[in-house]
């Protein structure tokens, strides 16, 4: 697919096509089989993985859908200053998985609930550094602005879901751990570097999306 075909994919339809290849039930979340992480960390864990979700926000504009990101902030302890989908810690208060990332979005963007409808789930996604994700898909029609919370997020921006969807838009990003060198999938968009887990899931996001991925 190149930029030139994207524009047709984008339709009034596609959110219901995306809709139909997403998984429809959360992921199970059986953490005493055998999980390969993203990268492998010098020592094995000792305890179990920290259950998270994020929120992979599909936001309605009138030019056309876009997803949402954040840019956290460079006050935290944790991957301050990356850009990433809103979410965080499953709290044993959260229902599931979409409830705890839509909590997390109303955290730090002010998303309202009623603005969010979920489509799906993809498969769980384990990082190296010991977090099981669960991936919520959801439809928003704002209606009002995004505000970040300052505490938790920097800045946020939007990238065209055309963009996202383009195979042309991602490239690779090098990074060394341990003396080891290690690619994540890559999207520059206006200033924001996308990489890492975040980059990753949006390119499962585009693959289930478009079709071209298993679950």
């Amino acid at each position: 697919m190149n930029q030139r075909d994207t524009p047709l994919l984008v339709d009034d339809a596609i959110v219901d096509r995306i809709a139909a290849r997403l998984l429809q039930q959360a992921p199970g979340l059986d953490t005493h089989g055998e999980l390969i992480p993203d990268w492998a960390p010098t020592l094995p864990f000792e305890r179990p993985p920290v259950l998270a979700a994020v929120l992979i926000g599909l936001v309605m504009r009138p030019e056309g859908h876009t997803i949402l990101y954040t840019e956290r902030s460079r006050e935290l302890r944790a991957h301050s200053g990356q850009v990433a989908f809103p979410g965080g810690k499953i709290d044993p208060s959260d229902i599931d998985a979409a409830d705890a990332a839509l909590r997390e979005a109303g955290e730090e963007v002010g998303l309202r609930r009623h603005e969010a409808r979920v489509l799906g789930y993809l498969p769980t996604y384990y990082t190296g550094t010991n977090y099981l994700i669960t991936p919520v898909v959801a439809e928003i029609i704002p209606t009002h602005p995004f505000v970040p919370n300052p505490s938790e997020v920097y800045s946020l921006f939007e990238v065209p879901l055309a963009r996202v969807l383009d195979l042309g838009s991602y490239g690779q990003y090098r990074i060394k751990r341990n003396g080891e060198e290690h690619r994540t999938w890559q999207i520059d968009h206006d200033g924001h570097v996308i990489w890492g887990i975040t980059a990753n899931l949006t390119r499962r996001f585009r693959d289930i999306a478009l079709g071209e991925g298993g679950q």
